[in-house]
């Protein structure tokens, strides 16, 4: 009764994890532990493929193997209750086969609401796909054609973007894979941010007989417009330097034409005064020295 009572739930079930990953590189380590309440009197682990199971809630590995890989669970039991298994774990021994390639089509940088698809391509016979984005806790798995898988992606987000791996495999030694290939980067782009003054779309032209009408977005200056004030303003800067330029000169000449006249104007009253008369004392004494 107690052993029914524990699978309708009053034992809950344990969980099982493989740290650091449950993908494992050949002759690296890894430890499985299986995790229950407080006080469980005994824990059980066992392995899928074999059958054979061990009265304990940690399974250390020093150096990953392809005997080791495979699926595991656990349970504990208290009194005479057993609890419900664990959810299965898969052990998946990497490295195993040489690595495939992934390439992104069309472009690895994508902008939102884009498409783009992942290609893992291997260069053997296998018929299992898995691909990894660095930070997520498991794998999009996809049986493809031979050598080479697709992974769509449909309405490309910020979300999407990352690094990506794959690996490939045979369905026939599920837990036995390639090593991961090198890892690619997906970049999504966002539209990058326009100046308030440009317009976001081409401009309409609206074409008149006598005139062309450009048309930018409401509340948009147009560039133009812009431009051609910044000729205005060097325009009249411009004249009004040239301006004063042409009064200092037409002041200097004027000068220059005032100097010159003040000579002339005396030389020619100098020649018009008349001469002065002779002097009559002279006239008196030299009819005296005659006579």
């Amino acid at each position: 009764m107690q052993v029914i009572q524990a699978h309708n739930g009053l034992l809950p079930k344990p969980s099982l994890q493989a740290k650091p990953s449950s993908l494992v590189p050949l002759e690296n380590p890894v430890t499985i532990r299986c995790q229950g309440p407080p006080g469980v009197d005994l824990y059980r682990l066992e392995e899928l493929r074999s059958g054979m199971y061990k009265d304990q809630a940690v399974l250390h590995i020093s150096a990953m193997k392809s005997s080791f890989a495979g699926c595991y669970r656990c349970s504990y039991k208290n009194g005479t209750g057993w609890s419900p298994p664990s959810d299965w774990l898969e052990l998946v021994a990497t490295g195993v086969f040489p690595k495939p390639s992934l390439s992104a089509q069309p472009s690895p940088v994508v902008s939102p609401g884009g498409d783009v698809t992942l290609q893992c391509q291997s260069d053997h016979s296998f018929d299992q796909f898995a691909l990894y984005k660095k930070g997520d806790t498991g794998p999009s798995k996809r049986p493809e054609k031979w050598y080479r898988a697709d992974f769509p992606i449909i309405t490309v987000t910020a979300a999407h973007s990352g690094i990506y791996q794959c690996y490939s495999f045979s369905s026939t030694s599920p837990y036995l894979w390639s090593a991961p290939s090198d890892p690619l980067e997906l970049v999504v782009r966002e539209t990058s941010v326009m100046p308030s003054w440009l317009p976001t779309e081409a401009p309409a032209s609206i074409t008149e007989p006598s005139r062309n009408i450009t048309i930018f977005p409401e509340g948009s200056s147009s560039p133009v417009g812009l431009t051609h004030q910044y000729y205005t303003k060097g325009n009249l800067v411009r004249i009004c330097l040239g301006a004063v330029i042409l009064i200092l000169l037409a002041g200097l000449l004027a000068e220059d034409w005032h100097s010159r006249k003040k000579p002339l104007l005396l030389q020619v009253r100098a020649v018009q005064r008349p001469l002065p008369p002779l002097p009559q004392i002279q006239k008196a004494q030299s009819g005296q020295h005659g006579g």
